[in-house]
């Protein structure tokens, strides 16, 4: 068993349990720091009580997908892991584009800054991340795409910590993200391609798992494709054998700002989704039964395919 970096020390791989793959505890946490006023009063509480409740559920593990320029808070993490119990393991890296005064600079000089925050901690914290993060959308890598692109494939090279990617199925992307991180020596088993089930498109997501690459199954419980569509190509893949390669997850935050979404639309995504980081548990997992997917399977769920993804350190 290796060991992963979580936000209150290190945990054996084997102490995972069951993991989502791919969540926001606090995304926008250094605004809400200094405009809490945006985001709800006891907006810190309402999220606490969010992931106890998904810690008294069976949640035992919850990645936290948001990097420095989505708001990434390590010390209100921390808080939350301890009140809560939940292991909480951050991310370095980056989301989308450079702003102007950032761009055009050598990947080397922001992977120094991710190996930083993976080896001695972030913010001049002791909290060291235990993934990596890049992201492409619709229209590929662009050019500081690719910037921090490479500088997270060498930050993974340095030190053998994996890397998730925002990519975007519809348009395939995955592939120009794959080749430049192939291009840069990175082992593609070390390797999450998130919001595959975006598509149903078998034969793109064939083509990943044949590449070594692990699949995460998230934006539950729908964005552009509901959440009974997304079990779907689930199963199928199930039915192919690739059970242990799914990372199954949300994609969700238990805290937006008042002004991210419109009130109708807030509305609309809280009734869609009940159960916070529980509805993979209540919901999902009931989906794959009636599909007759068998409990051994089932239970596997959210617990071989991290374990095994973290073990590759």
């Amino acid at each position: 068993m290796s060991k992963v970096n979580s936000v209150l020390g290190p945990i054996d791989t084997k102490d995972l349990g069951f993991t989502l793959m791919h969540e926001h505890v606090m995304s926008q946490g250094f605004v809400a720091r200094d405009f809490p006023e945006l985001f709800g009063p006891g907006y810190k509480e309402r999220i606490i009580d969010g992931v106890a409740e998904a810690k008294s559920g069976g949640v035992n593990t919850i990645v936290d997908a948001t990097p420095f320029d989505l708001g990434r808070d390590v010390s209100f993490l921390a808080e939350v892991a301890r009140q809560t119990g939940v292991n909480i393991i951050a991310c370095s890296g980056w989301w989308m584009d450079l702003p102007p005064y950032l761009s055009g600079q050598s990947p080397d000089l922001f992977a120094d800054m991710f190996v930083r925050e993976i080896e001695t901690g972030i913010a001049g914290t002791d909290i060291k991340a235990g993934i990596l993060k890049s992201a492409a959308d619709y229209g590929g890598v662009t050019p500081d795409g690719e910037i921090m692109l490479r500088a997270v494939a060498r930050a993974q090279r340095r030190t053998g910590v994996p890397v998730m990617l925002h990519s975007y199925a519809h348009e395939q992307i995955a592939r120009q993200q794959l080749a430049i991180l192939h291009d840069e020596g990175v082992d593609l088993r070390k390797v999450a391609v998130d919001h595959v089930n975006d598509t149903r498109d078998m034969d793109y997501l064939f083509w990943l798992l044949e590449q070594g690459c692990y699949l995460g199954m998230d934006r539950y419980p729908g964005l552009n494709l509901g959440a009974h569509a997304r079990t779907e190509t689930m199963k199928w893949l199930i039915d192919a054998g690739w059970t242990d390669r799914l990372l199954p997850s949300h994609d969700c935050g238990l805290v937006n700002p008042v002004t991210f979404f419109p009130p109708e639309v807030q509305e609309s995504i809280e009734k869609g989704n009940p159960y916070g980081y529980l509805y993979i548990h209540k919901v999902v997992l009931a989906q794959l039964r009636e599909m007759g997917v068998p409990e051994t399977v089932i239970n596997t769920l959210c617990v071989n395919g991290p374990r095994q993804f973290f073990d590759q350190l």
